[in-house]
């Protein structure tokens, strides 16, 4: 597999997991019991995560 290739499916799964924290971020703003806090702090994770998805599709697309 050639590396433009790894990096573009790395890039697909960082904005696969940008979007599962962003939903989940979502999720935690609107929930109905405001003492039920989580232990993840997703938005820092979505943020890196589309960070990272970024570079790595820049990248591919580079390559």
């Amino acid at each position: 597999m050639s590396p433009d290739k790894i990096l573009g499916l790395a890039g697909l799964a960082a904005i696969l997991l940008a979007a599962l924290a962003g939903l989940a971020d979502r999720r935690r703003l609107r929930r109905s019991d405001l003492d039920r806090v989580g232990w993840v702090p997703w938005t820092p994770v979505f943020f890196f995560a589309l960070l990272a998805a970024v570079v790595l599709l820049a990248l591919a697309a580079k390559a």
